[in-house]
């Protein structure tokens, strides 16, 4: 029992954290330094727990992953650029620094300065996943930006390690292609374990199983776990593997938080120069706003995409670790990597959480940077004068839909934001467009259309909140409707503005629609009756 003494210290500091409005993980990297200031703790086990969380944390990315999305030049070719550039003037100005004779900095040549600044070119996968999935945007399209430039990254990574260890990949390896062929099989077990825990098992026996098969074929083990969960990604359970996991996942990865905090002790030097390198991370996020942008993609996304990767890796400790084991850094920069890591994650879990506050402030200036060509989805949304709207078209929203499609047909529009979903629906003959609903462009863009009631059916409750927040800003004239998984999500919906709320495992699709008909023709009838008064006036 004594292996679990750093579950207080992480719950005191992650509960302080939330009340301060910080995500939890700042709380367990703050519990880390403490713990290992304490001289208390077993850093071992902690960074072993939290490798196991980070395995399964990469197969439920790659359960998530449209691997076409890698194939968009602003992922391959931005992501590439950024890390050129970025590891350029990194490794340059550690190696000038190197000059001046600073203690810290001494036995620095060009090589080692390229090699940190390589290492600081990464941005955190964990970090990012979270703050995506707790404001309930991962699949908003900046959020798909982001994580499209983290594999990216990642695959990055697969190669440097390899070349770094001098150790290649087994001539056994090229056998992996078969797991290609192998995906049918792997799809029809997961259709018959069914939905009890044999599911997790299932899960769980996928992740460390690729990981471990990877690893013994001397290729990155994690790079494992994320190709076969891409493997399932189109298999309909697959978001609901990637929820039963979710707990798991985030306990694990606490391990994760407090191991990068225990692992060396703080020093004035450290703390100095890992500061700076903290305060340098703002030239990442220009770089990525400004590639970003070249690539015609809007303001908004850009810089939403940037303040998710506002912040150094954890793959930094890896390249560290290898450079202290090579004999060609000191085991102080391993510290100083993981304080500038730490201070990254501190500054940057406000901006994203007050993203929309730092957007709107910096409107005026950003818009400056878009291209006069924009992308094909970002023209103006067209909603052919519908005035019910549902967001969502998964299996409630679908339901929902063909419910109000019989009363309502000339007035219902559907929104998703996965384009393979929206020309499914289309081609069945429902009015579905595609559009990011949490993009508060999108109702902005809505402003003078005759929409008058939102239905949401959205798979989680963050994710609600975010497209209420958006529409309550740009369109308090919409009422709002939603479905809550949880009784206690009814009152943090109400109290977010949304009019009334359904039980999804009760009143879920045909149910919710049914219910909501009664509030639709109040709805509808008063807005229209208002409009026949300001056209008589």
């Amino acid at each position: 029992m004594y292996d679990l003494f750093w579950v207080g210290p992480a719950l005191v500091t992650g509960l302080l954290a939330v009340r301060f409005g910080l995500p939890p993980l700042v709380g367990y990297l703050i519990a880390g330094f403490v713990l290992n200031a304490l001289g208390v703790g077993d850093y071992a086990k902690l960074s072993a727990i939290g490798e196991l969380g980070v395995t399964l944390l990469l197969f439920t990315i790659g359960l998530k992953l449209d691997v076409r999305a890698l194939l968009r030049p602003v992922i391959w070719a931005g992501t590439t650029l950024h890390m050129l550039v970025t590891v350029a003037v990194f490794g340059t100005t550690i190696y000038w620094l190197g000059l001046t004779g600073l203690a810290i900095f001494s036995d620095i040549d060009y090589r080692v300065a390229l090699l940190i600044g390589f290492a600081l070119s990464f941005s955190s996968t964990v970090f990012a996943v979270k703050v995506l999935e707790e404001k309930g945007e991962y699949t908003s399209r900046y959020g798909q930006l982001a994580i499209g430039v983290l594999i990216m990254q990642d695959i990055i990574a697969v190669v440097f390690l390899a070349a770094s260890t001098g150790k290649l990949p087994s001539p056994w390896a090229l056998a992996l292609f078969l797991l290609i062929p192998l995906r049918g099989v792997l799809m029809e077990v997961l259709n018959r374990v069914g939905h009890s825990e044999l599911q997790i098992l299932y899960g769980i026996a996928l992740a460390f199983g690729g990981w471990s098969l990877f690893d013994v074929l001397d290729v990155k083990g994690d790079l494992g776990a994320l190709l076969v969960g891409a493997l399932l990604a189109s298999h309909p359970a697959a978001g609901e593997l990637s929820k039963k996991l979710l707990g798991f996942k985030d306990l694990l990865l606490v391990g994760f938080f407090l191991s990068i905090g225990m692992s060396g002790s703080i020093n004035a030097a450290a703390l100095l120069v890992a500061a700076g390198l903290a305060v340098l991370v703002a030239f990442k996020v220009m770089l990525y706003f400004w590639l970003f942008t070249r690539f015609r993609l809007r303001a908004r996304p850009s810089l939403f995409a940037s303040l998710t990767l506002a912040n150094y890796s954890e793959f930094g400790l890896i390249v560290g670790s290898i450079a202290v084991a090579s004999g060609w850094l000191s085991s102080d920069w391993l510290m100083i990597i993981a304080l500038a890591l730490t201070l990254t994650f501190i500054l940057a879990a406000p901006l994203n959480t007050r993203s929309r506050d730092v957007y709107m402030k910096l409107r005026a200036g950003i818009s400056a940077f878009e291209t006069r060509r924009t992308l094909p989805e970002d023209a103006p949304v067209d909603l052919g004068g519908a005035r019910i709207a549902i967001i969502g078209m998964a299996r409630v929203g679908t339901g929902a839909y063909d419910t109000l499609k019989a009363q309502y047909a000339d007035q219902l529009v559907g929104i998703d934001i996965d384009p393979e979903a929206v020309r499914a629906h289309q081609a069945a003959g429902r009015h579905v467009i595609q559009a990011d609903a949490t993009d508060d462009v999108f109702w902005e863009q809505t402003a003078g259309d005759a929409l008058a009631a939102v239905m949401l059916a959205l798979p989680g409750l963050e994710q609600d909140l975010g497209v209420t927040r958006g529409i309550q800003v740009h369109r308090a004239d919409i009422r709002i409707y939603a479905v809550a998984e949880y009784p206690d999500e009814v009152a943090i919906l109400k109290a977010a503005g949304v009019e009334a709320t359904w039980n999804m495992h009760t009143e879920a699709g045909i149910g919710f629609a049914e219910e909501v008909v009664g509030y639709l023709q109040s709805t509808l009838a008063a807005t229209a009756e208002t409009a026949a008064t300001k056209t008589a006036s």
